[in-house]
């Protein structure tokens, strides 16, 4: 009994080309890129921070590397996303501007003490 199902795969030299097989390599930097975070995790569960980073680091390049269409499609959307964040924040500006003209907080002469 198993807890996950395993595809038998079979294994011929006629099934290999002299170029190689794509979609191997694939399927060995997934799991280089997954056991890189897996121990990068372990390492950092005991104490080992600089370790852990590097190999956080080395399976985050390495899962980058299989996931080159989508990091191209974020780049592509990043302006929009940079677009919608600067107009949150100036939403936010202009809301605490009104509520401290509103409270009175945004007044300079009651910021200042008075002398006397």
């Amino acid at each position: 009994m198993s807890l996950a199902p395993v595809p038998h795969r079979s294994y011929s030299p006629a099934d290999s080309t002299d170029t190689g097989n794509q979609s191997d390599t694939l399927d060995w930097i997934a799991i280089a890129a997954g056991g890189s975070l897996i121990a990068a995790g372990l390492l950092m569960l005991a104490g080992k921070r600089r370790a852990a980073m590097a190999a956080a680091a080395a399976g985050t390049s390495l899962a980058m590397l299989e996931q080159q269409e989508l990091l191209r499609s974020l780049w592509r959307q990043l302006p929009g996303y940079v677009d919608q964040v600067q107009s949150a924040i100036n939403q936010v500006r202009s809301t605490v501007e009104e509520i401290s003209v509103q409270t009175g907080l945004g007044d300079s002469s009651a910021a200042k003490p008075t002398a006397g």
